[in-house]
């Protein structure tokens, strides 16, 4: 028997295998989320933050450009290094004074002697706000179904011309003179806009090309009809102008003379509440709806996918149809030129994007829009800044919105739907540190 003992390899304490063993990352911890901060982080990244974040990102870069081109800003930036702080006064200057201007042009006049001056530029508001809801609303109503409307120009080239024709062609006393001419105005703009529906349902004709085209075909309609004797033409007259609008056919004021305001604001509201009941309590708007989601789904439902087309069109026009009314019946009741609608019919596409085609939306947007629109002559006649910076904020409000990644990346806000990320748990690095 051998003294010798086979040799034994040895053994390793437990804190040296676990070094030796390959490392393994720990899971990460799962972060539960409670409904109630589900529910706040959907809000923060849904659409109405959104619109309102987009609008104040527009207003940020157009107090930019402000800057920039004030002489006063310009002046003191060239010799910033010396005075640093003059720079930094001048822009205040120039950016407050700007948006002060834009505020007493569209909500109140705070330099006004009596209320009744003061609110002057809210009634001014209120009317340029006016003709944009009844487009709005009528762009919106064919998103809903996935259609692109950019045929608001020719809708209330078409509507306002018809309101105005049956205003003077068929006297009668108020108010059937009146509802007689905005039935007339919601019809033009039904059937105008139901072209589009009827060759997008019968031929699949793109509604932009064919909206697009109808523009055009409704400005030189009306500007031919208005150089025509005995048709839009005032009588004798050689200037392509209409009759003045009787006075029973005439959008009355809302609160008196002195405002610009007309019972067409009241009507708005009651476009936007028959959009509601249309498109959340009616049939005809689930079907819509179900169009617009999906039209395969829906023609597999049994819903007339081309017949919705044409119903779907024809009701965004006569929306469309009732700002061609406002225009013509309460805007320029002495009598109207081919260029009646004043580019409405593409500012009712932005609205209605900014709206997110929801009647509240969109009310509220034209409301916006209308101020931006009211305020923006004050302010550049007050601090001589351009026009053009109205305009700019505008689209880039439109840009933000279309972009909601980039306002979510900005202000760091969560995706709607979407959990929090899973938080690494602080051993990890620990480890890797050792």
């Amino acid at each position: 028997m051998s003294d010798s003992t086979p040799e034994t390899e040895p053994t390793v304490d437990a804190p040296e295998q676990a070094s030796v063993a390959p490392s393994q990352t720990p899971p990460p911890e799962r972060q539960v989320t409670t409904r109630g901060q589900q529910a706040l982080r959907d809000i923060m990244g849904g659409s109405v933050v959104i619109s309102v974040l987009a609008v104040l990102l527009a207003l940020v870069v157009g107090a930019v450009l402000i800057a920039l081109t004030d002489p006063g800003v310009q002046k003191a930036a060239g010799y910033f290094f010396a005075r640093p702080t003059d720079t930094f006064q001048a822009i205040w200057t120039a950016v407050g004074g700007a948006y002060t201007s834009l505020f007493q042009g569209a909500i109140f006049n705070t330099g006004a002697f009596t209320f009744a001056t003061g609110i002057q530029p809210l009634m001014n508001t209120l009317s340029a706000a006016t003709p944009l809801i009844f487009g709005g609303l009528g762009i919106a109503l064919a998103f809903r179904i996935g259609l692109f409307n950019i045929g608001g120009q020719g809708q209330i080239l078409i509507g306002g011309a018809l309101a105005g024709w049956v205003a003077w062609s068929f006297p009668m006393p108020f108010p059937w003179a009146l509802i007689v001419a905005i039935v007339a105005g919601v019809v033009g703009g039904a059937v105008w806009a139901g072209i589009v529906g009827w060759l997008k349902a019968q031929t699949g004709a793109h509604e932009v090309i064919v909206t697009i085209m109808l523009n055009y075909v409704a400005f030189y309609l009306i500007s031919f009809l208005l150089r025509t004797p005995g048709a839009l033409q005032a009588p004798g007259s050689n200037n392509p102008k209409s009759p003045a609008i009787p006075h029973a056919a005439q959008l009355p004021a809302l609160f008196g003379v002195r405002y610009t305001v007309t019972w067409a604001f009241v009507l708005a509201i009651a476009a936007a509440f028959a959009y509601w009941w249309l498109m959340n309590r009616s049939n005809l708007g689930f079907r819509f709806r179900a169009v617009g989601e999906n039209p395969s789904a829906a023609r597999t439902a049994g819903i007339g996918v081309e017949r919705m087309y044409i119903y779907g069109m024809s009701i965004a026009g006569g929306f469309v149809g009732l700002a061609g009314v406002n225009q013509v019946l309460a805007t320029t009741p002495g009598g109207f030129s081919s260029g009646f609608d004043a580019g409405l019919g593409f500012d009712a596409i932005t609205v209605a994007l900014l709206g997110r085609s929801r009647p509240l939306g969109v009310f509220i947007a034209g409301l916006l829009f209308g101020a931006l629109k009211s305020g923006g002559y004050l302010m550049q006649a007050a601090n001589d800044i351009p026009i053009d910076i109205v305009l700019i904020v505008q689209s880039l409000i439109v840009l933000f919105i279309a972009a909601p990644p980039l306002v979510r990346a900005i202000f760091g806000l969560p995706k709607p739907g979407t959990a929090p990320r899973p938080r690494r748990p602080a051993t990890a690095a620990a480890t890797k540190e050792a």
